[in-house]
């Protein structure tokens, strides 16, 4: 009898086993490495090279970090610099050359009031500790406690942070309406539903009964990222600047998300011509390393040495790889840019929105863009909003990676698609990421049943 040779099986992929170490070892609080199953081993630009050897489109950019993509050259240069000096790498809040380069053009970036008289505080790594020293510079200042934020807010993962956050469960937080043209809580939408925000923020304010004491201040966003990419119209803005200051309420603007050209206009403050007292950044001014800071006009820096600091405050490399960055965009447009490109990226996702009734609304702002995806099968409201579909988004999520892309999820019910791409990316560039998100939803709605087991979403004029 012939003897019959085993064959070993194939050993599997080494991204296989790097994924499965990685599920086994971390905790479950891991977020995007759930719905983004890849093992990133090289990265320029706009593009990410898995270890399976697949390509993608990157337009998460570390959730808006990486402003000009991943290994820019003026971005590597800075590091090498660095690097190469002999520098020290840690140093606590002490005075350096780099540290004062990077001060210098940040300020030059600023609201010219910041600019002229502000102060800057260097905070932990982490955007959410800014967000804290934020709020503790102005309960120093006024001797108040209390906090004014927003629904649908996102502010950090912290105590304080969460606390003024959307999410949160448990706060004193006094949580005030957003304008959401979509899902417009007074159903009017537009100015008028922004208006009506308004208003009844100055009524809480102003209403002795209202059981809202005055508060130490209020934070806002000027476009909800993780709360579903909603712009608030610069007119609101206008009107809280407004509000707040009448009061002397300490207005505290959190751009971590939004800042460094990412809207159209280098802060997206910028767009309404408002100043707050109070600035909140991080993600982009680093340079795609961790650094955070808040400026803040100089009559609030009622602080005591010590009274807010964090052993990583001085990250050099940080700070010269921020310093390219800011310089970087400023010289080159990049902010106008990502204003022009993302209006006409905006067009075409809402000549999509047209031809798809799965896709309710297409917003943002500069290269900061959403799809809210809904129930195409359920009936409106009375302002013409479906239900979130956040079964769907997530298929278009698993299908945009399927072809190449890389999004990620937002909103309410995390049924907004978000675009985030770099600011660098070209016209070529979007059109392939449109293109590959349009062949997404289509694929996805052939195959998701509807939240309630009907008929798939379809196309418009189309038949099921």
């Amino acid at each position: 009898m012939a003897l019959t040779e085993t064959v070993p099986a194939a050993a599997p992929p080494a991204h296989e086993g790097i994924l499965r170490r990685q599920s086994l070892r971390e905790s479950a609080a891991r977020t995007y490495a759930r719905s983004l199953p890849i093992v990133p081993v090289r990265a320029r630009g706009l593009t990410i090279e898995g270890a399976d050897g697949r390509r993608y489109l990157d337009c998460l950019s570390g959730a808006g970090t990486l402003a000009l993509g991943h290994n820019h050259p003026v971005v590597l240069e800075a590091i090498r610099t660095v690097l190469d000096s002999g520098a020290p790498l840690h140093v606590l809040d002490l005075a350096t050359p780099v540290k004062d380069a990077f001060t210098t053009e940040l300020f030059a970036t600023l609201p010219g009031e910041l600019a002229e008289k502000g102060r800057i505080q260097f905070c932990g790594p982490a955007g959410t500790d800014a967000v804290e020293a934020a709020f503790k510079l102005v309960r120093t200042a006024t001797g108040r406690d209390g906090l004014m934020a927003f629904s649908g807010a996102y502010h950090g993962m912290t105590a304080q942070a969460l606390a003024a956050s959307g999410g949160a469960q448990h706060t004193d937080v006094v949580r005030l309406p957003y304008p959401y043209d979509y899902r417009c809580p007074f159903q009017t939408g537009g100015e008028r539903g922004a208006e009506l925000a308004a208003r009844w923020t100055q009524s809480l304010l102003d209403d002795h009964k209202s059981g809202v004491p005055h508060p130490a201040g209020m934070i806002l966003e000027p476009v909800q990222g993780e709360g579903g990419v909603i712009p608030a119209p610069d007119s609101w803005l206008r009107r809280m600047r407004e509000i707040t200051a009448a009061r002397q309420i300490p207005l505290i603007v959190d751009e971590v998300q939004t800042g460094v050209g990412r809207t159209g206009a280098f802060w997206a403050v910028d767009h309404s011509g408002i100043v707050p007292d109070v600035i909140v950044l991080s993600k982009a001014i680093g340079g795609s390393l961790p650094l955070a800071v808040i400026v803040y006009r100089e009559e609030l820096d009622a602080w005591q040495p010590g009274a807010h600091a964090g052993t990583f405050r001085g990250n050099q490399l940080a700070m010269a790889a921020g310093a390219a960055t800011l310089a970087h965009v400023r010289a080159n447009g990049l902010d106008r840019r990502a204003g022009e490109l993302g209006a006409r990226m905006l067009d075409r996702l809402t000549s999509l929105a047209d031809a798809h009734d799965c896709i309710g609304d297409v917003r943002g702002r500069g290269l900061m863009l959403g799809v809210e995806l809904v129930d195409r099968t359920a009936g409106p409201d009375a302002t013409g909003a479906r239900p979130a579909d956040p079964r769907l988004a997530a298929a278009v999520q698993h299908a945009c990676l399927d072809r190449g892309l890389i999004v990620e999820l937002g909103g309410r019910h995390s049924a907004v698609v978000r675009l985030l791409p770099p600011l660098t990316i070209t016209d070529e560039q979007a059109d392939a990421i449109l293109d590959r998100l349009a062949d997404a939803i289509t694929a996805a709605v052939r195959t998701t049943p509807g939240p309630t087991g009907s008929s798939p979403t379809t196309m418009r004029g189309t038949t099921p």
